[in-house]
Parts: structure tokens; C-alpha cells; sequence
């Protein structure tokens, strides 16, 4: 194990919550410090190399309640042990034995969802070592792409042997990438910083690379390029497929378009957790791109001041994170696709079957569902990897979200579809990471707002009415003391079609003009009765950008008539 007493920092270990301290140690200068939250255990794991066909022993020493050490992926019985409390330093130890094939074990150590923060120092395992061969040479060709106020983008050249590549700011290691770029975000305006790169295999690490340096921008009076327009319009881009609206390039989307998703990340299977993204072929979008036109026009849209987005889901992106397995794969492959693209951040759009709630989850504020559980691990995860400058976005649909006024997930006597405002616990987990909340108000049923009257689409009262549930709260299942809390104003758009031909539930532009009118004036509010008035409120979204260019550009002149 390497750097089993954080003397490094973090340095070879990957954590969801953790930092290093220089008190409590058990030895030496340093040791782990991780704080669980309600919906993340606090996760440090390292991979490490073994034989098969060997017996190893895990060791480490911990402080704190409900602390577990394990090793995972022996190719036999995983193990663990863990202890409920220790209040000073005690010594954990367990043993493991890998199968015939093994030749990569990960070893970890966790706390307890909510527990309070416990400390780790002095690991090791004990065995014979693996065959690791020799580390990789530094990586060379290190250079700057785009820079913003808050993101630099780097790329280097392809080490022979290298299995990742890990980036070093202003000597800290920061993150561990596939591929041979990536964007660094959260980073300060018109600051300085150096930057390096280490090439790694299961020998070890390489020296590093040159030293690039580069200077953020200054974003001046009112925030820089990064920050979100006051009101915002976001669409949705066929980035993976034509259909009748045909295929739009990513160059040619109009200035207006504040936030782009790209549609869309897709898994191998249901459960793998394994998201790809495959660009439309050219057989059956004649006029795509290429991969570097494509990058180009991601890296001048940021250029803008534009936000470019995986989305992962779509109608037949079904997604459902079982097991840890899942989560941490479903955290690396779409890292891989934020990392090769240069992307600002996600959407998640999961659809149909993706989330759902198993019987006895009733408290959307502490969920138990595994699919629930690891898809907000994983998006915890991925926030605190990219920083605060990571856009996540959600496009729910309603059945997911406002239906939960109703009902909740399997019900207290089961019979109830289990998916009925299966988002809550998602949304509420992630509520203070979450950009936009942009519920698709299109292809829905009648759903019963706060006036305990059933809406359905068509006209302004439906957006209206779910958007005030949104921005009111509403009480989950009907029980008043199970309230889901309001969003802010700025953290919710208002999904709608495009046109007739992008879903159900199109409506006019004087539809939507009223929508906005009474959401932020309170005037034209028709039959329902906000409960206030919000001129934050953050815009609209809409699928799609090309259905929009279809329609002769109709949602996006009825956006900048009122907004710009």
C-alpha cells in the first residue's frame, strides 16, 4: 500500500469526504480525517497490486464510530471489519485471500452515513507483491487550452505503458484521469497556477512532467463567464442521433443558448453503470462533425460564456445503480466523458424505470433504496472531484417529482408504483450542489397541484402550478410532517417542448409569456394561485435545441423577447 500514513496527502488514495490533519495522528505527522454525510459514507479506497493465489493481511488503526476497514475485488470472499466505537486509536485487522486470476485488490476505509467524522492512520497489508514491472516515464508535451475565470484546460502527449494519468496543481495532486486531457475547474479569477502531470501503471507513478503555468481571467464587475446569466435559456442537443428534427452542429446553436446538454450519455446495460457516448454516425447524420470541429465548438461555446453538459438517461438511457460496483463505475466512465470533451458538468435525465423505491422507504430526507443511495453518492462524488464551479442540472419528469404531493414510492400497504416521487431524495440529498432543477412539465398525466386540484397540460395553469410546488414546497404523500423544503428561485427552469412535434404538451408562446408573467409579476395567473412571486426564478429549458431550429427558432425568440 502506498502512502498507508497520509504523510502525502492524498496522494494515491481516492475519497469522497477526506482531507489529511495534523491532529489526532497515531504516528508520524499526518493522518486521514473523513466526515460522512446522510447520503455518502465517506469512501477512501487505493488499489493496489497482489499475486493470486496469496494470503494478505489488511491492517490499520482508527478513531471514531462505526469505522470499517475492507478490501474488495480478491477474487474469493471480500472482507471487512469494522468497529462501533473507539475513542481512542484502535487496531483493525482482517484477512483475505486472492483467487487464481486476482491480480489488483482495492482496499478501503469507510465511515457510517451521518456518524460524524472518523480518522484513519498507519495502513498496511502485508504479503507477497505483485508483478508491477517498472513505472511509466514522464509524461512530456504539457500545454494550456482554454482558459476561463475559473477553469484551465490542459492537454499532453501519450506515455507507452501508462494505464492513467495523475494532475498535480501548484504541487498537489488534484485529480486522476484516463485520457490525456482535461478541464481543472474551481479555480479563483485572475489567479496564477502551475500545473504538472505524473503518468501511472501498477508499478507505480513517474516522475513529472514540465511545469505549465497560466493565469485565470477576471471576470470584472458581476461575475465572469462561468457564472450563469441572470435568467437563463438551456435546450438539449441530438448530439448522439437525427430523428425527424434532423441534426443540428454544436457551431451552429445560437448564441442564446446559455446551458447545452448533450444528448445523450448512455449505458452498457441497465445496471453496469457503464456510461458511454457515441456521436451521431455519419451514415445517419450527414453533416456531423468531426471529434476535433466537435471539441473546437465545446471549447468557443465556454469561450462565450456558454455551458456544455453530458446529459445521461434519455427515454432509452435506463440507468439503475445497484451496488457500489455500479456507482464507482458509473463515476469514472462519465468522468472519462467530462474529462475528454472538456465538459462543465451533467445533467441527469433519468427516465422510466431508472429510479424507483423500495417498500419501507418513506423518508425522502434519509433514503435506503441502493439505486437512490449510490446515484447521490455518485453525484457527491463527481461534485466534490470538479468543484463548486461543476454544473449539475436534473430533468425529472413529473410523475417523479410534483405526483409526490400524492403518493411516494410503493406506499405504507405497497400496491403504488414504485417510482412516484422517487426524485425527492435525490434532489433534497443534492439540493445544495444542484444548479438547475428543470422538471420536464410535457408528456405527463394530470398531476394535483397545491390547491388540491388535478392540472394537466396545455396551457399556462399546468407550469404554474407545478412550478409553484417547486418553489413553495409541498408536504410528501400528504403527511405535514414529511415537508419536501423549496428550492430557490434560481435553481429552477421550466422544461417544455420546443413544438407540436418535440412531446406533449406544447404550448403558445402567449402560454408561456403568461407562465412567466405570473411566476415573476404575479399578473396573468389565470385560475391557480401562486404562493408568491419570484423574478429569480432562473428560465426555461426546453427539448429540444433542434427541434427548436425544426420550428424556425419559435421557444428561443419567445425566451429573448422576454429575458434579454
Amino acid at each position: 500500500m502506498r502512502n498507508g500514513g497520509f504523510e502525502s496527502g492524498l496522494d494515491h488514495w481516492t475519497c469522497t469526504a477526506g482531507e489529511t490533519v495534523t491532529s489526532p495522528v497515531r504516528s508520524g505527522g499526518a493522518a486521514l480525517r473523513a466526515t460522512p454525510s446522510g447520503a455518502d459514507h465517506a469512501r477512501c479506497s487505493q488499489t493496489v497490486t497482489v499475486r493470486p493465489d496469496s494470503t494478505y493481511t489488511l491492517t490499520g488503526h482508527v478513531r471514531g464510530s462505526y469505522v470499517y476497514l475492507g478490501a474488495s475485488g480478491t477474487g474469493t470472499t471480500d472482507v471487512s471489519t469494522w468497529t462501533q466505537s473507539a475513542s481512542d486509536w484502535q487496531r483493525l485487522t482482517t484477512t483475505f485471500r486472492t483467487g487464481p486470476a486476482t491480480t489488483r485488490v482495492t482496499l478501503y476505509t469507510h465511515g457510517w452515513y451521518g456518524t460524524g467524522a472518523y480518522h484513519a492512520d498507519d495502513l498496511t497489508l502485508v504479503g507477497p507483491g505483485g508483478e508491477t514491472g517498472q513505472p511509466p516515464a514522464p509524461p512530456t508535451g504539457l500545454r494550456t487550452g482554454t482558459v476561463t475565470a475559473t477553469s484551465v484546460a490542459l492537454s499532453w502527449s501519450p506515455v507507452p505503458g501508462a494505464t492513467s494519468y495523475a494532475v498535480h496543481r501548484d504541487g498537489t495532486r488534484i485529480r486522476t484521469v484516463d485520457g490525456t486531457s482535461t478541464t481543472v475547474t474551481g479555480l479563483t479569477p485572475a489567479t496564477a497556477y502551475a500545473f504538472q502531470v505524473t503518468a501511472l501503471n501498477d508499478a507505480g507513478e513517474s516522475a513529472r512532467s514540465a511545469t505549465v503555468t497560466a493565469t485565470t481571467a477576471d471576470p470584472g464587475p458581476g461575475g465572469g463567464p462561468s457564472d450563469l446569466p441572470e435568467h437563463a435559456l438551456v435546450g438539449y442537443l441530438h448530439a448522439g442521433f437525427a430523428n425527424g428534427s434532423g441534426y443540428t452542429r454544436l457551431a451552429d446553436v445560437p448564441d442564446s443558448w446559455d446551458v447545452i446538454d448533450l444528448a445523450f450519455g448512455e449505458p452498457t446495460s441497465v445496471t453496469s453503470g457503464d456510461i458511454r457516448f457515441e456521436r451521431c454516425p455519419r451514415t445517419e447524420c450527414p453533416g456531423v462533425e468531426s471529434d476535433a470541429e466537435f471539441k473546437a465548438a465545446i471549447r468557443d461555446k465556454q469561450a462565450a460564456g456558454k455551458k456544455v453538459l453530458i446529459s445521461i438517461g434519455g427515454q432509452n438511457g435506463q440507468v439503475r445503480l445497484t451496488t457500489a460496483a455500479a456507482r464507482d463505475t458509473f463515476v469514472s466512465s462519465v468522468s472519462k466523458i467530462i474529462d475528454e470533451y472538456g465538459l462543465d458538468g451533467l445533467d441527469i435525465d433519468f427516465e422510466g424505470h431508472s429510479l424507483s423505491l423500495d417498500a419501507g422507504d418513506t423518508d425522502f430526507r434519509n433514503p435506503t433504496t441502493p439505486v437512490i443511495v449510490h446515484l447521490i453518492s455518485a453525484l457527491k462524488t463527481l461534485k466534490a472531484t470538479y468543484g463548486d464551479d461543476f454544473v449539475l442540472t436534473m430533468a425529472p419528469e413529473t410523475f417523479f417529482v410534483q405526483l409526490g404531493y400524492q403518493f411516494y414510492g410503493p406506499g405504507p400497504w405497497g400496491g403504488q408504483d414504485p417510482r412516484a416521487g422517487a426524485y425527492l431524495p435525490v434532489i433534497h440529498a443534492l439540493r445544495d450542489d444542484l444548479t438547475l432543477l428543470h422538471v420536464q412539465d410535457y408528456n405527463s398525466g394530470p398531476i394535483m397541484g397545491l390547491d388540491n386540484q388535478y392540472h394537466s397540460m396545455g396551457g399556462a395553469d399546468f407550469h404554474i402550478a407545478m412550478t409553484d410546488m417547486l418553489l413553495t414546497g409541498f408536504p410528501v404523500a400528504g403527511n405535514a410532517e414529511n415537508v419536501f423544503p423549496p428550492l430557490r428561485a434560481d435553481q429552477v427552469a421550466i422544461g417544455m417542448p420546443a413544438t407540436v412535434n418535440a412531446g406533449n404538451g406544447h404550448v403558445s408562446p402567449a402560454e408561456v409569456t403568461k407562465t412567466l408573467d405570473c411566476l415573476t409579476r404575479k399578473a396573468q395567473c389565470g385560475s391557480y394561485a401562486a404562493h408568491g412571486t419570484w423574478p429569480d426564478l432562473r428560465g426555461l429549458m426546453t427539448w429540444s435545441i433542434n427541434w427548436d431550429r425544426f420550428g424556425g427558432w419559435e421557444f428561443q425568440r419567445t425566451f429573448d423577447g422576454y429575458f434579454r
